[in-house]
Order: structure tokens, then sequence, then C-alpha cells
């Protein structure tokens, strides 16, 4: 691949680095396809149990490149629709990734960078970094992303941050939801490792299951559909070889087989 570098060690964690920190991570139509297709391909590997997405270089990512939405915006509508629903597809490759995803954030993110933090499950970050949904500064709107943000930290706040294009620093992000953890630069390999070792200790065909619930709920009221859901789900996963082992596991007070932490 071009744009972004992937190794997975022997505990089932994939590493998917951007790659291209001569222009701070910015994607473009490359950069797009080949990250869409990583994490297709990681969700469906058997070896893969976790994913980290980080960075090269100073900056995490700065979002679009800017060439590339200069050369699309010379397009016709029917042209520029299909490249906008192959940026769509690459988030939404991150987002329903089967395997849990970590975001590793060794530096500032605008934009679609924004978008990718929002896009995984758990972030961390670096306490020097700063963040902007800044797409209204080019006269544009942060559309493909807006769902993912306003998942991550409602809807009030990601109007605000999209309205204002204003930076955020780290602190402020673990405020808003965006990130989960704010730690020294020097700490942040120590930081994602403690959470691959919570994550690499559960299930995972659990954590399967849990993205795939999660996905289906909604803030609001518990209706009775909602009722059947959650029951016919849990009912299924219970019977399971993966749970009949982590209670066997834990009476026996062993590890369980597929535990990795």
């Amino acid at each position: 691949m071009e744009t972004v570098a992937l190794a997975v060690d022997e505990r089932g964690v994939a590493r998917l680095d951007m790659n291209r920190a001569e222009v701070f991570n910015a994607f473009d139509e490359t950069m797009i396809a080949e990250l869409a297709a990583s994490f297709d391909e990681l969700g469906r590997r058997d070896d893969v149990r976790v994913v980290v997405l980080g960075a090269r270089g100073k900056a995490y990512s700065a979002g679009a490149d800017l060439q590339w939405m200069k050369r699309q915006s010379a397009n016709d509508e029917a042209t520029n629709r299909a490249d906008a629903r192959r940026f769509a597809e690459m988030m939404r490759a991150v987002a329903e990734c089967p395997k849990p995803t970590v975001a590793r954030v060794q530096g500032s993110a605008f934009g679609g960078g924004v978008g990718l933090m929002a896009a995984c499950d758990i972030v961390v970050v670096a306490e020097h970094a700063r963040f902007a949904v800044s797409e209204a500064k080019f006269g544009i709107l942060p559309a493909v992303i807006g769902p993912y943000v306003v998942n991550a930290v409602g809807v009030r706040q990601a109007r605000r941050l999209a309205l204002t294009a204003t930076p955020i620093d780290a602190r402020e992000a673990l405020a808003l939801g965006l990130a989960h953890r704010v730690v020294a630069a020097d700490a942040l390999d120590a930081a994602v490792d403690a959470v691959l070792a919570e994550l690499l200790g559960n299930g995972p065909g659990a954590q399967g299951e849990i993205k795939r619930l999660f996905a289906q709920l909604e803030v609001g009221p518990i209706t009775a559909e909602v009722r059947e859901l959650t029951a016919a789900t849990i009912a299924r996963v219970r019977s399971t070889d993966e749970a009949r082992e982590g209670f066997a596991a834990f009476l026996d007070k062993r590890r369980a087989s597929w535990s990795r932490a």
C-alpha cells in the first residue's frame, strides 16, 4: 500500500498507520481506498483481535487533502457524489469494523481527522494535540463525518464545533467525549498498551456482539422491540462456546483460552 502501513503481532493486534507525514496525513483518493480496504480486510481476519489506527509524523491527520478537494470541485455533481460515497464507505469501514478499534492520536487532527477519531471505539490522545472540525473555514461542511461527530459528542457540541471551526485542546476533547484518555506524549504508547491489555482479556466474539448490538441502540425510550432485541441477543450469545469457556475459566480461577491479556 502507498499511503498506510500495516503490521499484525502475535497477539492479534493490528497496527494501521496513516503514512503521508509530508502532508500531515491528509487523505486523498488513494488513502481513502486503502483505509477502507484495510479495515474491511482486518474485520474479516481470524488472526486479528484489535485494530489500532495511528499515524506517522507530527500530525494525526489534517483531514481531506486540499489538492484532492480542489480537483473534485472542478468535477460535475455525479462525479463528486461518487467520490463522496467512497469517503462515506471509508468512514463506514472504520465505524463498523467488528473488531475493537483504538485511535492512537499522537498529534493534532482537523476535519476528517476528527471524524476518524469519532469513528473509533476508544481514543487515546497526546496532551499537546489540538483538534478542530474545520470544514467551514473552506466554505464547505463536515457532511460525511457529521454523524460520527454527533454520535461522539452530541448534537449541540457538534454543531458548535462545526459552526465555529474553533480549535479545542486535548482536555476539552476529553470533556466532550471525543477522547477517552489524555496522556503526555512520552506516555502515549504505554496508555495504548494498557487499553490493549484490557481489550485482549475479553471474549472476541462477545466484543463483536457488543458492537453489533450497540449500533442498533439509540438514546431514548426502551421499547418492546428493543427489549426483545436485547433478550434474544443474550439468549443466543450465552450458549456459545466462547461464553461457556468464559464461565468455566472464571469458576476454575484460570485465564480463558481466548484471552491474550
